[in-house]
């Protein structure tokens, strides 16, 4: 891949786009991971306003620390971003308590950290809305059209998506291209969702390498499992359990189209 190359076009789709949409800027939620990182650089590139927010939510420290060392990277240098934090802690621990559980405790769980990412998501369509600005997607095509490791209307809920048609190691090497803090360059993967410090792999049960591997061959028409390694095999059904389950939310919604001799 040609990263310098790659760098350009991205950062040439964005400027067309917002001038084709009539809007006046880009705004994006900075987590302190990579495929963040990269997405505001690149949108910082085109020269528009950026605003970038902080949004934690009983955050792991790490990750905040690195989200304010990325965003003060990009207000030194380029004159078009600006920030906000908003501590969402108390809006999520407000909705926890009004709304009503269930016994089972892990699936308590999973829905509540999806709450964090339709907070924030809702946020970002505020700031959005009140500065006529896009929302920028940070979803990369493994976890977008691959294992869709994202939150249905959360993370998923963006106006468009600058990194989709890029895996995570381009995505980590366009990182280095663009000279992204290190710390963050450095971090191992996470979504941020659950308060601590466990990575996509500790949940997806494989790494973004084996996931990519995993989604190349699905691409073949004939697809010799003899010759899959016991670490392969586990990794295959991994990815193909995830991409099948998980299809509501990369297929459009579907409707219910009513026949014509019905109306």
């Amino acid at each position: 891949m040609d990263l310098e190359k790659v760098k350009y076009y991205i950062v040439n789709w964005l400027s067309n786009y917002i001038e084709s949409s009539k809007t006046n800027g880009f705004v994006i939620g900075i987590s302190g991971g990579i495929d963040s990182a990269v997405t505001s650089t690149l949108a910082a590139q085109t020269g528009k306003p950026l605003l970038c927010l902080e949004m934690p939510i009983h955050q792991d420290e790490n990750q905040a620390i690195r989200a304010k060392e990325h965003i003060a990277w990009l207000k030194e240098n380029f004159r078009n971003v600006s920030s906000i934090e908003n501590d969402l802690t108390s809006v999520f621990d407000n909705f926890s308590e009004a709304v009503s559980h269930s016994e089972n405790k892990e699936l308590n769980f999973l829905s509540l950290a999806n709450t964090r990412a339709r907070l924030r998501m809702t946020t970002l369509y505020h700031y959005a809305q009140i500065n006529g600005f896009l929302v920028l997607g940070t979803g990369n095509k493994v976890e977008d059209f691959g294992v869709g490791f994202y939150t249905k209307y959360g993370d998923g809920g963006v106006d468009v998506s600058p990194i989709a048609d890029l895996v995570k190691t381009e995505v980590f090497a366009l990182g280095k291209e663009l000279n992204v803090v290190e710390s963050i360059q450095n971090a191992a993967p996470t979504d941020g969702l659950w308060g601590d410090e466990r990575t996509d792999e500790d949940q997806i049960g494989a790494s973004y390498p084996e996931l990519e591997w995993a989604m190349k061959i699905t691409e073949k028409a004939n697809i010799d499992f003899t010759s899959f390694t016991a670490r392969e095999q586990e990794v295959f059904q991994i990815y193909t359990r995830l991409n099948t389950i998980n299809q509501h939310k990369m297929e459009p919604i579907p409707v219910c189209e009513i026949p014509e001799e019905l109306r």
